[in-house]
């Protein structure tokens, strides 16, 4: 009797187990296209404003103000918060490199929080035809063909004109998000961020998003999501002005330590 009552026991926690784990991935699927949904809505309420401030250059200030509201405002209503620690609060007044690990569309909207003034992203130019991002990707942000060496020259040179006229560059080294590999790791970084840092003495933030990717991993298309406070590290600036070509590689590896310092692997 003891030894039935323990199997049947074990059997029912087991039964339990099974029956929690479909109810969490099926209110995580639930949130996900809820999350869409909210994306959705409140891109179609900005975008007569955004369609308007992308249409002249002086104006992408307003712009991105108008891409921090607007994730502001998916974030209120989908429960997923962002908390930043700052080792150093960048300065308003300055320009940057921002270079942060990429494993999940969240990223977008937490730059757009984290960076002020005139920004643009460096991204693959599939999100060309993305119905939500072309619009950004045909005006202020910068799309890149990275198997395409005449394409990765046009992007970096405009990225350096930018740069140059004081307005910041929001890029992720890893150049894609590893979707082989969850919980995700960190690939190797390109070399292109730092020869740009370095040919135009601008300042480098290292940004670790730590856990992001625990509440929507890349799309969310496979896992779902759900709601929750991401922490994002931000550490102090990496200044390049004193370096040379060649230390490209080493300023590289030393963005690379500093970001995976602060990523949770679990």
């Amino acid at each position: 009797m003891v030894i039935s009552a323990f199997f049947f026991n074990k059997a029912a926690l087991l039964r339990f187990f099974v029956v929690l784990i479909a109810m969490i991935n099926l209110l995580k699927r639930v949130h996900y296209y809820y999350f869409l949904l909210i994306v959705l809505l409140f891109f179609v309420f900005f975008y007569p404003f955004y369609y308007l401030a992308a249409r002249k250059p002086a104006w992408y200030g307003f712009l991105n103000q108008l891409r921090a509201l607007n994730s502001l405002a998916c974030s209120i209503f989908t429960g997923v918060f962002f908390r930043f620690t700052y080792e150093e609060k960048p300065v308003r007044s300055q320009h940057y490199i921002y270079c942060g690990n990429h494993t999940s569309n969240l990223d977008i909207m937490i730059f757009c929080l984290l960076a002020k003034g005139k920004f643009s992203f460096m991204g693959k130019d599939e999100l060309l035809k993305n119905p939500v991002l072309k619009i950004f990707f045909n005006t202020i942000d910068i799309p890149v063909n990275r198997d395409s060496k005449m394409s990765s020259f046009r992007a970096f040179k405009r990225a350096g004109d930018n740069l140059r006229q004081g307005m910041s560059l929001i890029i992720f080294p890893e150049g894609r998000i590893d979707m082989g590999q969850y919980p995700p790791v960190m690939a190797a970084f390109k070399n292109g961020p730092f020869r740009l840092a370095i040919e135009t003495g601008t300042p480098i933030v290292p940004v670790s998003v730590t856990d992001a990717w625990k509440k929507l991993w890349d799309d969310g298309a496979r896992y779902g999501s759900r709601p929750g406070i991401c922490d994002i590290y931000v550490h102090k600036p990496v200044y390049t002005e004193n370096m040379k070509a060649d230390d490209a590689d080493q300023l590289k590896d030393t963005i690379f330590d500093l970001i995976n310092s602060k990523v949770i692997k679990k």
